[in-house]
């Protein structure tokens, strides 16, 4: 069953109570992704490319009418220790927060979490000025 039908085919819901086991193709890198494997029963993301669809309003209620392509651009550690993936829809603009899975490819993961270090909102050159003004020489 493709991941457009399952809004029509199950009632509101459905996928907070029930594991969500069907096999799916990435609308990114158009890679198969099966749930084996993540570490969990709610495959919700691309293992290779860390893309997901914009399918829930609350988790699991399949209830978004966008469908729109929810990229990776951060990561966050939660409270105990377990890192999560934040998503940004990119027809809405829709902000998602996503565990990660067990077979997430970790080379995408340290990209994630490095992009703040590799691309800071200052420009680098200018870091001995902004410490001399903040803290005084």
């Amino acid at each position: 069953m493709n991941r457009e039908n399952k809004k029509k085919s199950f009632e509101k819901n459905y996928y907070r109570t029930h594991a969500c086991k069907e096999v799916f193709v990435c609308k990114v890198c158009d890679r198969m992704v099966v749930p084996a494997g993540a570490g969990t029963e709610h495959r919700n993301h691309c293992p290779y490319c860390l893309s997901s669809q914009h399918l829930d309003n609350e988790p699991g209620d399949r209830s978004a009418d966008c469908g729109g392509v929810m990229d990776p651009i951060a990561v966050w550690v939660r409270k105990n220790g377990e890192w999560a993936i934040i998503h940004r829809c990119r027809i809405c603009g829709a902000l998602s927060s996503n565990r990660i899975a067990a077979d997430d490819n970790p080379v995408k993961l340290m990209s994630l979490a490095m992009k703040p270090v590799s691309s800071p909102p200052f420009p680098l050159e200018h870091i001995e000025e902004l410490t001399r003004l903040m803290y005084g020489d």
